[in-house]
């Protein structure tokens, strides 16, 4: 307790020593704590300041929230909004005025819904339902794209534009169901089952826009992150803001910051992909002209080794005219060379001819029988002898013979 309370009574105190022992005794003997109320006269001052009173049905009490906490919050109170404030209790010391410094503010409520988001996420995560090793890619072109929204859905216009830009030709399935309100978590859950029983998808969108932490309150329910988790196909999760997170968010094979980019995810890029087929249409045309050139290239150097068939003819009938020239002249030289032998040994055959012997005096002696007598010793006296001449021949007989 502030030493300055412990004057004694004679003691007058300014008022600014009261107001300042006063906040001081405040400020260290209540801690930081927790106050719900509905805000009232809520004015946001040029400085960036807010100031507020909380109220219940009996009681109020003024607030400030200076501009250095306010900035962090991701959304903006309004008149008339239940909240939870934790605040520091003080004293306005210039004009003595009670009141509660604010650190942050929640909407009302959100406490035990924080609680029971926590207490499932941790439940779920220790099944494994968060694990990266369970999520599933995405398939690069789907033939048809599933969607778990409600039909009034502003989400379901931007998913649906956005397939419509990028890639109008996949078809699209609606698994209606409404996203808030009472017992929209077990309609979600059965349009995800619904989808999954059916399988006529191969991807699925699970979506809805912004709004607070109760409108989105269904995706944070058990059944409808069992139903992601049993989905046969990948499932991809599309709930709020970038800011937001739900348990489908963790539970499904990916997270989008916005249905628009969970149709993005989704989807291939029909500009992307219609550039890449310019660009490998450009390739194939460049290979291809090079293609042609070099055959091009090539075909004029086999047409210049390319002879006509009457040319081929005409080069074949004077390689046939050459060859029979030379047949000929080798045959008119073979035959010359079998003249002059044949000459030659017609001559060995004169020099060797009984009649040239003949010619040249001699005579042949045989016998009767025609045996030639070569020895006198052949012979015996009245023996019959044929003469043969050059010129004719003549019939003898022995009349002695000479040893």
């Amino acid at each position: 307790m502030p030493e300055n309370l412990f004057h004694p009574v004679s003691t007058v105190l300014s008022v600014s020593e009261l107001n300042r022992s006063v906040r001081e005794l405040l400020e260290s003997g209540i801690p930081l704590l927790w106050v719900g109320g509905e805000i009232s006269s809520l004015t946001r001052a040029a400085s960036g300041h807010w100031y507020f009173s909380l109220k219940d049905a009996t009681a109020q009490v003024r607030c400030v929230m200076f501009r250095n906490r306010n900035v962090y919050l991701d959304w903006l109170p309004k008149e008339g909004d239940h909240v939870e404030a934790r605040a520091l209790v003080s004293l306005y010391e210039a004009r003595g005025e009670f009141q509660l410094t604010v650190e942050t503010l929640r909407r009302a409520g959100l406490g035990a819904m924080f609680e029971a988001f926590e207490k499932l996420k941790a439940k779920l995560q220790a099944e494994g339902l968060f694990d990266t090793e369970r999520k599933r890619p995405l398939p690069v072109h789907p033939r048809q794209i599933g969607i778990v929204t409600s039909p009034d859905a502003a989400a379901l216009h931007d998913v649906l534009t956005t397939l419509r830009r990028r890639m109008p030709a996949i078809p699209v399935v609606l698994y209606p169901t409404p996203v808030q309100g009472k017992g929209a978590a077990e309609l979600i859950a059965g349009a995800i089952r619904t989808a999954g029983e059916r399988a006529e998808c191969e991807v699925l969108i699970v979506c809805r826009g912004g709004g607070s932490i109760e409108d989105l309150w269904s995706f944070n329910e058990e059944t409808v992150a069992r139903a992601i988790a049993a989905c046969p196909m990948p499932v991809v999760c599309g709930v709020g803001h970038e800011t937001d997170f739900t348990i489908a968010d963790f539970v499904a094979d990916v997270r989008a910051p916005t249905p628009t980019a969970a149709a993005e995810l989704v989807s291939p890029d029909r500009a992307v992909q219609l550039r890449q087929i310019a660009q490998l249409q450009a390739r194939m045309t460049r290979q291809m002209d090079y293609a042609l050139s070099e055959r091009t290239q090539k075909l004029d150097y086999l047409s210049r080794r390319l002879i006509s068939p009457s040319e081929r003819i005409r080069q074949q009938r004077e390689r046939l005219g050459q060859l029979l020239s030379r047949m000929k002249q080798a045959a008119s030289h073979h035959l010359e060379l079998r003249r002059h032998q044949l000459h030659r040994l017609a001559q060995n055959l004169e020099h060797l001819n009984p009649q040239g012997v003949l010619e040249r005096g001699y005579s042949l002696t045989m016998s009767a029988d025609g045996k030639i007598i070569r020895s006198s010793d052949e012979l015996k006296a009245g023996d019959a002898l044929q003469l043969t001449f050059a010129q004719g021949g003549a019939d003898a007989a022995v009349t002695r013979t000479t040893p």
